[in-house]
């Protein structure tokens, strides 16, 4: 069994998902939440806030592996720069741990999950309740978070089945 977090980074809600994977491929869903951080006073309270929210659910739940949406170019340079930083306050977080991190573009992660790389948010977090058994609507940050860890577990899967060794994986940071 290999339990894998995906992380979802945004300078407002970030979200993490968790799921275990088994030998056959079987998913099942362990832990998904979006941590809030937009009420905080100062944007490098945010910083922290998402350090230690990550710090505190990797202690938790002890993921081994770890999938993160990689940066896209936003429409609005300070934008692009706040959700770079607060990725890098998660890939901190994580790598903190001693968890190597694997990115993933949200085509792929879309492709991975739904099945096409235009999928919308609706489509993904719909996905993601029927592959995990979940009931209920999810919040999307957390969605795409359990996306992108599904994505992941669907890649590590491919590249072990080809036998490609972990070493030469180009997604790993």
């Amino acid at each position: 069994m290999i339990r894998i977090i995906g992380i979802d980074p945004g300078s407002q809600r970030t979200g993490i998902g968790i799921v275990d994977v088994d030998a056959a491929g079987k998913l099942s869903h362990v832990f998904h939440a979006a941590l809030m951080v937009a009420d905080e006073e100062t944007f490098t309270l945010r910083l922290k806030r998402i350090f230690d929210g990550i710090d505190e659910i990797i202690a938790t739940h002890r993921p081994v592996e770890c999938g993160i949406e990689r940066v896209f170019m936003a429409r609005n340079a300070d934008s692009a720069l706040k959700l770079g930083q607060a990725r890098g306050a998660a890939i901190c977080a994580v790598v903190h741990r001693g968890i190597a991190v694997h990115e993933y573009a949200a085509t792929e992660v879309k492709k991975a999950v739904v099945g096409g790389g235009r999928s919308d948010k609706t489509q993904v977090q719909h996905m993601i309740g029927v592959l995990l058994g979940l009931k209920g609507p999810i919040q999307a940050d957390a969605a795409d978070a359990l996306a992108i860890a599904v994505a992941h577990a669907h890649t590590r899967a491919s590249l072990e089945r080809v036998g490609i060794p972990r070493t030469a994986w180009r997604r790993r940071r």
